[in-house]
């Protein structure tokens, strides 16, 4: 069975993050639905700080797009609503992905969007740092509106 090519892992981590083109077009710099349409198909290539961007919005590896091929046929020319920057098109090689549970897709999705004393106390509990963890979960814990929420119905019911 041969590797899935760039435009073919691109659009399946697209449509499994929930996305229309026009809604990943807008995450990425320089993009229009129409390019990523084109990048889907193969007929355009992209940079790779595109590419970097639209692995961070779907929540897949950067390593696995960048690193998966391109057939020939993709343009040699980067999109970009403004000059070249001179970087190149991202090389093709041997394609590797990695496949994530949806527990594990979220826990990275909640990760980005974490501030940074949470995403030290989520580093803490999965190093089993225990001088950390407590101070980090305790201080996310308290900063949570959810929880204070989840709390104040807990002390009604008391």
């Amino acid at each position: 069975m041969a590797a899935k090519n760039r435009g073919q892992l691109i659009k399946e981590a697209r449509t499994a993050a929930g996305y229309t083109q026009e809604q990943l077009a807008k995450k990425v710099k320089g993009l229009t639905a129409s390019d990523i349409s084109k990048v889907e198909r193969n007929q355009l290539d992209i940079t790779n700080e595109q590419i970097k961007a639209i692995a961070k919005a779907t929540g897949v590896t950067q390593k696995s797009l960048l690193e998966a091929p391109v057939p020939k046929k993709a343009s040699s020319k980067p999109s970009s609503s403004k000059p070249s920057s001179g970087k190149k098109p991202a090389s093709s090689t041997s394609g590797t992905t990695i496949k994530v549970t949806a527990a594990e897709k979220k826990l990275l999705q909640l990760y980005r969007a974490a501030d940074e004393d949470s995403k030290k106390a989520a580093l803490a509990i999965l190093k089993k740092d225990k001088k950390d963890e407590v101070g980090g979960i305790l201080g996310s814990l308290i900063n949570n509106p959810d929880i204070k929420d989840a709390l104040s119905g807990l002390q009604s019911l008391l």
